[in-house]
Order: C-alpha cells, then sequence, then structure tokens
C-alpha cells in the first residue's frame, strides 16, 4: 500500500492564502480530517504535514526525489510508491505547490541533462492530488473535472489514474496553471496601452486603448463581464491561448460615435506582454499584483499532473 504525504499550507504560508479566522475554522480542518480518515480506510500510511514556510513545503516535496544521478541532478522519482495530496483554499495556494517542485527539479539552464525532452525545462513533476477546502465556483478543481468530496479525493489519489497537463512558467520565476488577465479588474477600470506578441504575431504594438488581455491555459478568464475571451483554452493542448480586447470607435452617417470591443485572438508556445503605461493591474491564478515590465509566459507541454478518476 501507499505511503501518502497529505500536504496543508498553514496561513501565511505560500500565495493567496485565506486569512487567519478562515483558515482555523473546522469548516476547513474537516475536509483534510475525512481525506485522512478514507486514505486510512483504505490502508494507507499517511503522514500530514502543515507548512508554514517554503522549508517546511520543500521538506515535504523532498520525498519525491529519485535514485541519485551521476550528473548531481536532483531528479523526482518516476517509480515512486508515496502519493502526494494538496489541500488548498485558492489556486494560488496550489500554484505556489507546483511553482516549489519546478524551483526543486528544474535543471540550471548550464547543466541541461539530455534526458530533458527538447521542449521543456522541467521533467516530468510527480503527479498529486487536490483536496479544495474553498467553496465550489470557477476554480481549476472544477475546470479540469477533479473530485471535491475528501473520500473522492483519497480514492483518486490510491487509484494512480494520471492526467499530465501544460505548465505555464514565465520570466518573474514563476509558474501558471490556469491563466492570467492583464487589465480589466473592477469596474469603471481604466484602459491601458502595451505590446503583446504571441510566437509571432502581434495582438498590439502598443499604440491601441487595450481593456484586458487573457493568457489562458484553463479557461478560468475565458470572460470579462460577459465578454468572450478565450475560445477554447485547454491545459492539454500544448499551446497558450491568448486575446486581446481593444475598445473600437466608429460613426454613423449621421456623426453619431459607437463603441465596440474588438477581441483579437492567438495561440502559440510562447506570450510577451510590455506595458506602456507605468503599471497595470494583473491577476495571476488567483493572485492580483501589478505589471510594471515586460511578463513573458512559455509552455511547457504536460509538466505536471494530477490524480483523477
Amino acid at each position: 500500500m501507499y505511503d501518502v504525504v497529505l500536504l496543508t499550507l498553514a496561513e501565511g504560508a505560500g500565495e493567496a492564502c485565506c486569512g487567519a479566522d478562515a483558515c482555523s475554522t473546522d469548516t476547513l480542518r474537516a475536509p483534510v480530517r475525512a481525506c485522512l480518515d478514507a486514505l486510512a480506510a483504505a490502508g494507507a500510511r499517511v503522514e500530514t504535514v502543515t507548512a508554514h514556510s517554503d522549508q517546511d513545503i520543500d521538506a515535504a516535496l523532498a520525498r519525491f526525489d529519485g535514485p541519485a544521478r551521476e550528473d548531481g541532478l536532483t531528479w523526482p522519482d518516476s517509480d515512486s510508491k508515496t502519493r502526494l495530496v494538496v489541500a488548498t483554499a485558492t489556486d494560488g495556494q496550489l500554484r505556489h505547490v507546483v511553482r516549489r517542485l519546478v524551483r526543486r527539479y528544474a535543471p540550471p539552464p548550464s547543466r541541461r541533462p539530455a534526458d530533458l525532452a527538447g521542449n521543456r525545462t522541467v521533467p516530468d513533476l510527480p503527479a498529486l492530488a487536490v483536496l479544495p477546502m474553498g467553496p465550489a465556483s470557477r476554480d481549476l478543481v472544477t475546470q479540469l473535472g477533479l473530485p471535491r468530496d475528501p473520500a473522492e479525493v483519497a480514492a483518486v489519489a490510491l487509484g494512480g489514474t494520471v492526467r499530465r497537463l501544460d505548465l505555464l512558467r514565465t520570466d518573474a520565476g514563476s509558474v501558471t496553471l490556469d491563466g492570467a488577465l492583464v487589465g480589466g479588474r473592477g469596474e469603471g477600470q481604466p484602459t491601458w496601452r502595451g505590446r503583446v506578441e504571441v510566437d509571432d504575431a502581434v495582438l498590439t504594438d502598443g499604440e491601441d486603448q487595450v481593456l484586458a488581455c487573457a493568457v489562458g491555459n484553463a479557461g478560468g478568464y475565458a470572460e470579462l463581464d460577459g465578454l468572450p475571451l478565450l475560445a477554447g483554452a485547454d491545459p492539454t493542448s500544448g499551446q497558450i491561448e491568448v486575446a486581446v480586447a481593444v475598445p473600437v470607435v466608429s460613426r454613423s452617417l449621421f456623426g453619431k460615435a459607437k463603441v465596440r470591443v474588438e477581441v483579437r485572438r492567438a495561440r502559440g508556445r510562447a506570450v510577451a506582454v510590455l506595458p506602456r503605461d507605468e503599471e497595470v493591474p494583473f491577476v495571476d491564478d488567483g493572485v492580483a499584483g501589478k505589471l510594471t515590465r515586460k511578463r513573458s509566459w512559455w509552455i511547457e507541454p504536460g509538466a505536471w499532473a494530477v490524480y483523477t478518476h
């Protein structure tokens, strides 16, 4: 029977954690207890880890290291008998754990091994089961059709059916699981200017006034206030889908101005957003920030994985 690491991020560990009051409630602890009971009932040996820091997360992830390699690289064990269940209240917390996996196993460019796929900078990351502790919504668990019930999460973790998913890496040293929305946050959000390129296609050269730019690996940012942006983002397609919404003013024969929104779309392996304004608000996997300089995302096909039905 498998050993299982049930990893929970404490308040303050990782990104976009819920508030201290919410994280300490029985409502959030109950799914962890229920999953633990289901795993134990199935005969699994379970170790619960509450991570208070990145060091705690890294210590838990070290259990998935493979045998020593001649090149000295730390590599995941492709035949591990240990399973990882990550309890998360937000997509940002899940992203943080995956980011720690990337930082653990991504080799430096100067030591790129011959057995690493040419379209990847990381090996196949260890699969994980996701135990959602937040309300059902358009989170990544819902989008991927993963179970929300703790007993079902335990069952898929022990069942061994793995679905490999694309990962977006960024030049900021982070990762994106679902997607990002640049601009377009809140009612009355002003437009912004910036250059958006997808591979060789230029969606805007920096002169247009842009409402929003959606960068999609999955469909969390497919719409903006009812406006369709992403047409079919798919985390198994090996491509990033990008959409730019630009307001266009036209005039009738009588000179009356009319504004419509033009959505420009493209797919590719990489996207770069270079803001011309001083700062542009954005949200990436539910984590808000300010974009003040160029940000690039590129696809890593099948780099991470989840246990599923």
